[in-house]
């Protein structure tokens, strides 16, 4: 009877891997493509941080990266979980520490000593506080109040808050004021008029001019 070879057996993955995965594309441009989209992307910079912050912990960099894109992904969808309680725990960890650099400031001997012990705990006391009221704009967003203008048919324009009265009195103090009649500009009556014949001040002038004309 004919041997049957038996299949290779799967190699498996050893963990923690440490390259991340990049999705291979149909060009190798398409591949550099993604390798740059992975390099620009703020969840590997994220991964970066961590994973420099931990030293030597055994981290499958590939699984950070997919957690950290999960998260990303529930904050855009509005799932706002994981930041409340990252900021919560946040705040709890600051007001511990600020306890503690109270502690060794009290306990200190020398007053430059205090004060730097002092200074360093108003910081996390103050970052704490911070903390909260990002936490607390979250989870009761300022409402912003906008002005509503209703717009009707034609060129009518309605502006909320604006009274009748008003309207009425800016337009009868325009400079320039139509009559109740025609719509015709109203005369000013301030203008001079034309001189007549009964006009004094200008024969006596007309005299003076033509005794002079008569010397020449």
């Amino acid at each position: 009877m004919p041997k049957t070879k038996t299949p290779p057996k799967p190699k498996q993955t050893k963990y923690p891997r440490e390259n991340f995965q990049v999705e291979a594309g149909k060009t190798e441009h398409e591949s550099q493509l993604n390798i740059s989209k992975l390099i620009a992307s703020p969840e590997l910079a994220a991964g970066r941080v961590i994973i420099a912050a931990e030293g030597q912990a055994n981290i499958d960099k590939p699984s950070m990266l997919e957690e950290l894109k999960r998260q990303s992904e529930a904050i855009q969808g509005g799932d706002m979980a994981q930041t409340e309680a990252m900021l919560a725990n946040q705040a709890v960890a600051l007001q511990t520490l600020f306890s503690r650099l109270t502690e060794s400031a009290m306990n200190s001997k020398y007053l430059p000593h205090m004060e730097t012990w002092l200074k360093l705990a108003l910081r996390a006391q103050s970052q704490s506080r911070a903390t909260l009221e990002a936490l607390s704009q979250i989870k009761n967003p300022p409402i912003v109040y906008a002005k509503q203008a209703n717009f009707a048919q034609g060129h009518q324009q309605v502006n909320n808050g604006v009274s009748p009265h008003n309207r009425t009195r800016e337009i009868k103090n325009r400079p320039n004021q139509l009559s109740e009649v025609n719509n015709e500009l109203r005369k000013d009556t301030r203008a001079p008029s034309h001189a007549g014949k009964n006009d004094s001040s200008m024969e006596a002038v007309g005299k003076v001019h033509g005794a002079e004309d008569q010397r020449r």
